[in-house]
């Protein structure tokens, strides 16, 4: 795999089970179709013979499946139309390789504008949550935030804007969910975004407000390595 040097893209518009699905697990970014794409190492059947679990092909290795909870994929569109067009879309943002500079695209925002929303858009009162997109969606190109891993993690946001038509990557906490707090997952969708951008010469704008890790048992076993991961991803 070329992965961090020539960007890997990956689209699953059907079935792919068994060894096949490591090929895919390696990329960059996945897209998945709803319905019609599925990615599972074994099937219903295997599983319902193995250890008796009644699942479906959705449920099982569907793409909101991993789109949502597994994370493996980055993208769940409606239909193998939309994928291709949102591919063609994250092309804009990504170099041809590790040796290039990311695109850089005509521009009618202008750059020195100034926005007084952004005055109002984080609350006073640090108690009261707000929606993280309406302050990116500010500051950068008009129309240019191109979210990656939306469905997964949702406590954090990230993907690729433009400013003054070049591409940058965008992290975030996202306040309306967990109040921003870091958790496993979104540790893990940080990092990887982080890793991803850093091998591809795309600089990061990042938006902090977060009051800590999430707490729990369940956080508690794993927190201390995924929090390294982020560290190290941006170290």
């Amino acid at each position: 795999m070329a992965s961090g040097v020539i960007p890997q893209i990956i689209a699953i518009m059907g079935p792919c089970a068994g060894g096949a699905v490591y090929s895919p697990a390696l990329a960059d970014f996945i897209f998945m179709v709803r319905k019609t794409s599925y990615m599972f190492i074994t099937g219903p059947k295997v599983v319902k013979a193995a250890i008796g679990e009644d699942v479906t092909f959705e449920t099982l290795g569907g793409a909101d499946a991993h789109a949502k909870l597994s994370g493996v994929a980055h993208f769940a569109t409606d239909n193998d139309e939309e994928c291709i067009k949102l591919i063609k879309q994250l092309l804009t943002y990504l170099p041809s390789n590790n040796m290039d500079d990311p695109p850089i695209l005509e521009c009618a925002d202008p750059p020195d504008r100034m926005d007084e929303e952004l005055n109002e858009v984080v609350p006073a009162d640090p108690k009261k949550p707000y929606d993280v997109h309406d302050v990116i969606n500010h500051v950068f190109d008009k129309g240019s935030f191109f979210e990656v891993h939306a469905q997964f993690a949702p406590n954090a946001v990230v993907g690729f804007a433009r400013l003054n038509g070049r591409s940058v990557g965008v992290v975030a906490n996202q306040p309306l969910v967990y109040a921003g707090c870091l958790d496993i997952d979104s540790s893990d969708k940080i990092a990887r975004f982080v890793r991803t951008c850093d091998a591809l010469n795309i600089p990061l704008v990042t938006f902090v407000d977060v009051p800590g890790y999430l707490p729990g048992t369940k956080q508690s076993t794993v927190e201390s390595s995924d929090t390294a991961l982020v560290i190290y991803a941006y170290s």
